[in-house]
């Protein structure tokens, strides 16, 4: 089976709305409609009205950062799944940055993918372990509770609308620089994940989710993720802000559908 690679650039806490605007539009002049590849866009909250208006559909989604597990009430500062509904197509959950700086835990994550399904945007959960819980040989149990408990209230039909995005916070430039995954660890680890969701869901709904690898990718080790069997797409952090590197991210991944149906 050969999935559409899903591509991801999470902006985070980056870019101006005119900022925003002029990366959108370069974005568009240089990567292509490529029917093998999704590209999904994860600009700031902010961001995301003033965008889709500008956006070319059929070449990109929207994705959220992040969003609030009520639909509505008196959580003043809030954004809920419901509100985005009509802006958005994906949502990021679980975030190493949502879980380290603003305590995020376990079952946050559980209510979030709830609300996420509820409103028709598809969930893309981010797993992964520490420095310290790798050094602890904790990889496994982490990635086993996260995901579990993520997937807690998820029905065999929703399972389908679900992305995994597997980031060791141990190899994200913000954390630990200079240290990367190597790909067979990401190849580990994924692989893995895949095997949770099979215990959790069969073997069917494991080998039809698109499981990413969200790492620091650049431009010059994508494909090296890209090509590996376990993996479906890249969650990319810095490099999307770089519409030269994240249209070489994009091209990786193209090459490399074209290179499997040959």
């Amino acid at each position: 089976m050969n999935k559409q690679l899903l591509i991801v650039g999470n902006w985070k806490m980056h870019l101006t709305v005119h900022q925003s605007s002029l990366l959108v539009h370069r974005l568009q002049q240089h990567i292509k409609t490529h029917r093998d590849i999704e590209v999904v866009l994860a600009p700031s909250m902010l961001v995301l009205q003033p965008i889709s208006v500008e956006l070319d559909k059929r070449r990109f989604k929207l994705c959220a950062q992040d969003a609030y597990f009520k639909d509505e009430g008196g959580y003043t500062g809030e954004v809920s799944f419901a509100m985005l509904g009509d802006l958005v197509q994906y949502a990021i959950i679980g975030h190493s940055s949502r879980r380290l700086f603003f305590g995020e835990t376990l079952d946050t994550v559980r209510d979030k993918v709830q609300a996420s399904i509820r409103n028709d945007i598809m969930p893309i959960i981010c797993v992964g372990e520490t420095q310290q819980e790798r050094d602890a040989h904790e990889t496994r149990q982490v990635l086993h509770d996260q995901v579990t408990t993520a997937l807690m209230n998820v029905t065999s039909k929703d399972i389908e609308k679900i992305v995994i995005a597997y980031e060791p916070l141990w190899a994200i430039s913000a954390f630990n620089k200079n240290v990367t995954a190597k790909p067979e660890d990401a190849q580990k680890a994924i692989s893995f994940i895949r095997q949770q969701v099979s215990e959790l869901y069969g073997d069917r709904a494991a080998k039809h989710m698109r499981i990413l690898y969200g790492g620091s990718v650049n431009e010059h080790d994508a494909r090296s993720y890209l090509e590996l069997p376990e993996v479906d797409g890249v969650l990319v952090g810095a490099a999307s802000l770089n519409y030269l590197q994240f249209t070489g991210i994009v091209d990786a991944a193209h090459q490399i559908q074209t290179e499997r149906k040959s």
